[in-house]
C-alpha cells in the first residue's frame, strides 16, 4: 500500500508524508473505482481539488469529462441554469437553449467546490440528481436522465448550516457517503518545510534564478507558524522570499518580512481545547477585529457620523485600556459588549456613542455601510472592506442584507 501511495503522490505532484495526508490519499484511492458520492472537507487552501482529480483519474470514468464548479462564485439567480441548463425564453436573457453541466458531463465527474453555498432550491434539485439521476432544465417540464458522479467539497461546517436552516440534512447525508478530511498545513509537521523547498526550487527554475536556503531558525519559524492560508499561503511566501530576499541564505528575521501576520498583527498563539474548532476560529477573528478597530478608529468615526449625524465626545484613550480589554476577552470566550470611546479634538457639541463588540453585528454593520457608501457596488465595497468580492457576496447572503 505504501508503494501505491508513493506512485499516487508522484503522479499528482503531492508533497509530504504526514499520517493525516497519507490516510486521506488512501481513502481517495480506495473509493475511486466505485460510483459512491464523496465529500471532501478541509480548510481553504489545503488542496481539495487535487483530491477530486485523484478520484476521477483513478476511476473507470477517467476517459470521460471532468469539470470543477465553484458554487460560491456563481450568482444565485443563474446557478440552476449553470448546473441543469435552461430552455429558450425561460427567463430574461435566455435567448437560446443551453445545456447544463449535468448534461454535458454525462458519464464523467463533477466536482462541486464550496457546496455549502448552494441555495436551498438548488440543493433540492441536486438531491434529486443524486438519488434518481434525473433533472429538469429551467423553464422545461421534460425529465432528463444523466449518469454523473459527484464529488463535493466544503470548508465550512455543514451541520452548523443545517441547524440554521441553510442546508438540507438529507442532502448532507447523501453527499457524505464517503467523507475525506484533508488536514490543515499546521498539522502536517515536516511537510511544511518540504513544500516550502519545493516551491522555492520550482519558482527559481522557472525564472532562472538561484534558489534560496533557510537557516535553522528560519526553518523553525515556518514549522511553528500556523499558516491560516495553508498551502496557497505557503507557496506565495516561498515565491516572494525567493524573488525579494536580499541574500541567498534566509534567517528567521529576514523571513518574517514576508509573513505579514508575524510582523504586524502579533496575535497571541492559540491552542486547541475543548471549545472546538468553531470557537477557536471565532476567537482569532475577535482578536483581529480588535486590532483592526484600533488601527482604523478614525474611519469608524466617519461611518458613525454618516449614519447618525451626531458628534462624538472627546476623551483620551490610553493604550493600556486596549491591552486590558484584549486580555480580558482572551480569557473569557463569551460575547462581551463594551463602549468604544473615540477621540476627536475638532468636534463640538458631541455625545457618547456606544457600539457593540459583537463580531457578527460589527461585521454586518460595516458591510451595510460599505454598500451604502459605494451605492451597492459590490466590487468597490469589497475593496474598501479588504475582502474578496466572493466573500462579500457570501456575507450578504449569510446576514440577509438587502441591497
Amino acid at each position: 500500500m505504501s508503494e501505491n501511495l508513493q506512485s499516487i503522490k508522484q503522479r499528482f505532484g503531492i508533497i509530504g508524508n504526514s499520517p493525516g495526508l497519507n490516510y486521506a490519499i488512501s481513502i481517495a484511492a480506495r473509493v475511486a473505482p466505485t460510483n459512491l458520492t464523496v465529500q471532501i472537507t478541509g480548510e481553504s487552501g489545503v488542496g481539495k481539488e487535487i483530491f477530486s482529480t485523484i478520484i476521477h483519474q483513478l476511476s473507470p470514468r477517467k476517459h470521460n469529462k471532468f469539470i470543477a464548479v465553484n458554487c460560491g462564485a456563481i450568482p444565485e439567480g443563474t446557478i440552476d441554469s449553470e448546473l441543469f441548463g435552461h430552455e429558450k425564453g425561460s427567463f430574461t436573457g435566455a435567448h437560446e437553449q443551453r445545456k447544463g453541466y449535468f448534461e454535458t458531463v454525462h458519464g464523467g465527474t463533477i466536482f462541486l467546490d464550496e457546496v455549502g453555498e448552494l441555495p436551498l432550491g438548488t440543493q433540492a434539485r441536486l438531491l434529486r440528481v443524486l438519488e434518481t439521476g434525473e433533472f429538469i432544465k429551467v423553464g422545461s417540464s421534460k425529465v432528463q436522465k444523466t449518469d454523473v458522479r459527484v464529488v463535493a467539497a466544503t470548508n465550512v461546517n455543514l451541520m452548523a448550516l443545517i441547524e440554521k436552516g441553510k442546508f438540507r440534512e438529507d442532502l448532507y447525508y447523501r453527499l457524505s457517503t464517503v467523507p475525506i478530511e484533508i488536514p490543515p498545513l499546521r498539522e502536517r509537521g515536516e511537510d511544511v518545510y518540504l513544500l516550502f523547498r519545493k516551491f522555492c526550487v520550482d519558482f527559481a527554475e522557472r525564472n532562472r534564478i538561484k534558489p534560496i536556503k533557510l537557516t535553522e531558525d528560519a526553518k523553525n519559524l515556518i514549522l511553528k507558524y500556523s499558516w491560516p492560508g495553508n498551502v496557497r499561503q505557503l507557496k506565495n511566501v516561498a515565491e516572494q522570499t525567493t524573488v525579494l530576499a536580499k541574500t541567498q541564505e534566509i534567517d528567521a528575521l529576514e523571513l518574517e518580512k514576508f509573513i505579514p501576520e508575524v510582523t504586524t498583527r502579533n496575535l497571541p498563539a492559540l491552542q486547541k481545547n475543548g471549545s472546538g474548532p468553531d470557537s477557536l476560529s471565532e476567537r482569532e477573528l475577535l482578536y483581529k477585529m480588535l486590532f483592526d478597530m484600533k488601527k482604523d478608529i478614525h474611519d469608524l468615526k466617519k461611518f458613525v457620523f454618516d449614519i447618525s449625524g451626531d458628534s462624538v465626545v472627546s476623551h483620551p484613550v490610553e493604550k493600556d485600556e486596549w491591552v486590558e480589554d484584549i486580555s480580558r476577552l482572551s480569557n473569557d470566550h463569551r460575547e462581551t459588549q463594551k463602549p468604544i470611546i473615540l477621540r476627536d479634538e475638532e468636534v463640538e457639541n458631541s455625545v457618547n456613542v456606544e457600539e457593540s463588540l459583537s463580531i457578527a453585528e460589527k461585521e454586518k454593520e460595516l458591510i451595510i455601510k460599505a454598500l451604502k457608501k459605494h451605492n451597492s457596488k459590490r466590487r468597490d465595497a469589497a475593496s474598501d472592506l479588504g475582502i474578496s468580492e466572493r466573500t462579500l457576496y457570501r456575507k450578504i447572503k449569510e446576514y440577509e442584507i438587502e441591497e
